[in-house]
């Protein structure tokens, strides 16, 4: 049975639309999103799909979703704001702002470090139960302490779930204020769809989460990869599954979702992540986040090519926690800027183009993944 997809689509932007209806094929208990915006105003907005495949609840325009690492990139901007505003400075210490942090040689890992994956902390020494992962003061209180996995700036290593917390104890720190209450602080004018940290009453409109045979396989690979601190990076020892989803654990788990997870557990419509991406290079809603000195120190190279710890290419390529075009992520060109997250969400900005884009799903799948891809190639073509 075909999805039926509804939503708005301007013209011109037809073969994206096409492309987004194209992503159905042969997932048929599959639900998803796609915004795009364009000097601040929505030019595509369509979703579609089965949003629960338990009750067969439809996805509706208001479906918001678990994003995992598209987190990253928000926080990231969240970051840049306050660099912007003079509260953190990327080339300070982080032990400046949050003292603990220097302790087992790490008083000189600087802020720009920390978000591009090289303060050696891409897992814990010490496997943690899922009861400790929702504990806010636990994970950074351990974080502080830890002795990191290898020299911190001499080479990165994706910290797929611990960056959340570092990079959230950051702005707790300068704001005092954890990461999701400073994100509907800077972004409820533009957006009341985006969260970390779900709010109860917000629950039932959340997408179910689904692990294909291919984000199943990826996680069984995961364990078996040649670096334990591959697997430990997304697992945490024993409190994610692999796949970061079963029927009602992992990410799927009401626990989870309203606890503080800024690396993988921010949850957000489509709309509302093109809306927040859209605001870091145009005035969108009445609202720009970032002005574009800012965005100039946030996209510096930071991290390419083989990361410490073996993996397969083709690898991202981070500025001071910006995901940037790559082989391995592929946006419209080098003026783009971004995060994907697991399972197949994408979300990015274009600073040339005064673009806005998200992707989001609840069909989880691995390795060749080419939804969100073929996607963006068609707006690529779209825009010229």
């Amino acid at each position: 049975m075909m999805a039926v997809i509804q939503g708005t689509t301007e013209p011109g932007f037809e073969p994206v639309a096409e492309a987004f209806a194209d992503a159905f094929s042969d997932r048929p208990t599959m639900g998803a999103a796609l915004s795009v915006r364009v000097g601040g105003r929505r030019v595509v907005d369509l979703w579609g799909g089965i949003a629960d495949e338990r009750s067969g609840r439809p996805w509706a325009a208001d479906t918001p979703t678990v994003v995992f690492s598209c987190t990253k990139g928000v926080m990231s901007v969240l970051v840049a704001r306050l660099v912007e505003e003079g509260r953190l400075d990327y080339t300070a210490p982080v032990a400046q702002y949050w003292p603990e942090f220097a302790a087992a040689g790490k008083s000189r890992v600087t802020v720009a470090e920390l978000l591009s994956h090289r303060a050696g902390l891409s897992a814990l020494r010490e496997p943690i139960e899922f009861e400790q992962l929702l504990d806010w003061d636990y994970m950074t209180d351990a974080l502080a302490r830890q002795r990191p996995l290898w020299e911190p700036g001499s080479g990165y290593a994706y910290h797929a779930i611990t960056h959340g917390w570092l990079a959230g104890e950051l702005v707790r720190r300068v704001t005092g204020k954890l990461p999701g209450a400073y994100l509907t602080e800077l972004t409820g004018a533009i957006t009341g769809d985006a969260w970390i940290g779900l709010p109860a009453d917000e629950s039932e409109r959340v997408a179910h989460l689904q692990a294909s045979p291919s984000q199943l396989e990826a996680g069984h690979q995961l364990l078996e990869a040649p670096s334990e601190w591959t697997g430990l990076a997304m697992t945490l020892g024993g409190a994610l599954p692999a796949a970061l989803v079963t029927p009602d654990g992992g990410f799927n788990d009401e626990r989870l979702r309203a606890a503080q997870v800024p690396g993988a557990g921010g949850i957000a419509t489509a709309d509302a992540l093109s809306a927040i991406w859209s605001s870091t290079v145009v005035e969108t809603e009445g609202s720009r986040l970032l002005d574009d000195a800012t965005l100039r120190e946030a996209r510096v190279l930071m991290s390419s090519g083989e990361p410490v710890f073996p993996t397969p290419g083709p690898w991202p390529r981070w500025g001071r926690g910006l995901q940037l075009d790559s082989e391995a992520r592929r946006y419209l060109g080098t003026s783009s800027f971004g995060h994907d997250g697991a399972g197949g969400q994408v979300a990015f900005a274009d600073r040339d183009a005064q673009l806005g884009f998200a992707f989001v799903t609840n069909w989880l799948e691995a390795g060749v993944d080419d939804r969100a891809t073929r996607i963006v190639g068609a707006l690529r073509r779209v825009l010229g």
